[in-house]
Formats: C-alpha cells, sequence, structure tokens
C-alpha cells in the first residue's frame, strides 16, 4: 500500500489523487492527513521541504512533488498513458503541466499573502503581480482550448485543478468571464470522476 501525505486543500495534492483515479491506482494508495504549518509535524522527516504531496511507495521509497509522483503512478498502469512517451504529443503535455503549475503556483503565492501576512503588511503589488500571471497563462490556454478535444493527459489534469483552484479561492474575481472556449473545456472536464471526487475542501494549510 501506497502512503500519500496530504490535506483536502491542496491543488498539488488533487493533481495526484486525481491521477490515481485516472489509472485506477486510487484504491492502492492510504491518504495520511498532514497539516504542514503544524509545528509538530514529522512532515520535514519525508520532505525535507515540508510541503504535500509526498508518496511512500510501497517499495518504502518516498517521492516528491506532484509532477514526479505523477509520472510515477502513470508508470504503475497498463493504460492509455497520460505522460505521452515520446514526440510532440509528450512535449505538448508537459508544456500545458507547466503552464497550470505555474498557476497553481501564483495562486497559492497570492493565497498566502492575502491570507497569512497581517494586513498591514500586505503587498498589493505582489499580489497583482501573481494576478497578472495568472491572467496570461489562462489567455493562452483560452487560445488552445479548443483544440483540447476529449483527450487526457497530465497537462489536462493540472489544468483542470488550477481552474478548480481558482474557483475554489478566487471564484469572485471572474476568471473565465472572458475566456469562453477554456470556460466551455472546463465545465465538460469538471464532470469527470477524478475532477467530481477530489473537489477542494478548505483547510488552514493553503
Amino acid at each position: 500500500m501506497m502512503k500519500l501525505r496530504y490535506i483536502s486543500s491542496s491543488p498539488f495534492v488533487r493533481k495526484v489523487l486525481a491521477v490515481a483515479i485516472e489509472t485506477g491506482l486510487e484504491d492502492r494508495i492510504e491518504k495520511v492527513l498532514t497539516q504542514p504549518l503544524d509545528p509538530a509535524t514529522d512532515l520535514g522527516i519525508v520532505n525535507p521541504l515540508g510541503k504535500v504531496p509526498a508518496l511512500e511507495t510501497e517499495g518504502g521509497e518516498v517521492l516528491y512533488d506532484s509532477r514526479v509522483i505523477c509520472e510515477y503512478l502513470d508508470s504503475l498502469h497498463d493504460g492509455i498513458r497520460l505522460f505521452p512517451a515520446s514526440g510532440g504529443a509528450r512535449w505538448t503535455a508537459l508544456r500545458h503541466q507547466a503552464l497550470a503549475d505555474g498557476i497553481l503556483d501564483a495562486a497559492v503565492t497570492r493565497r498566502y499573502e492575502e491570507a497569512y501576512r497581517p494586513s498591514e503588511f500586505c503587498w498589493k503589488d505582489w499580489v497583482e503581480r501573481q494576478n497578472n500571471k495568472i491572467s496570461l497563462a489562462l489567455d493562452a490556454f483560452d487560445e488552445e482550448a479548443d483544440g483540447f478535444g476529449n483527450t487526457v493527459t497530465i497537462g489536462h489534469i493540472t489544468l483542470g485543478c488550477a481552474l478548480g483552484y481558482l474557483d475554489f479561492r478566487y471564484h469572485a474575481d471572474g476568471w473565465l468571464a472572458s475566456r469562453p472556449a477554456l470556460a466551455d473545456w472546463w465545465y465538460r472536464f469538471s464532470t469527470r470522476p477524478s475532477m467530481a471526487k477530489t473537489e477542494p475542501a478548505d483547510s488552514p494549510a493553503k
């Protein structure tokens, strides 16, 4: 049995759980609730960076971060790979993953700035810089969304988690209102079991 250190609100954990569902590995993973900001946590022993997700494999090896864990899980099944093996499809999937991970990095950075820094010290220009990164990345995805079709790669899963996190934390910002192609894809993709079963819940750590 694999063991996954997780918190329910982390979009990077959601990405791992979605991959586990897509690859049929969900029942082989035991989830271990871990609060990274708890001073008493032992997470640093598992992952020196003190972050979730971290996965202990059935062989006892520990893997982190979400990109590494997801590719590892994708190596354990016999279905269609979420990480294409080679060629243009592979580089497109990895590019999409990188861009969607960038959205998540910016959104989580904004979350920490606004939720955990005392309001009088909140750096508004820094928040706006993160918003600008998100906006440009969403514009790029909107231009490509009509070509996504019904395929599922690690890029699509990461993008789904990114859009879900924006909706979860910053719904009022209306990120998809001016991006109809991306919005249409997201509303369809969000009905997949891997998305529906991993919708985020609030937690003090992300």
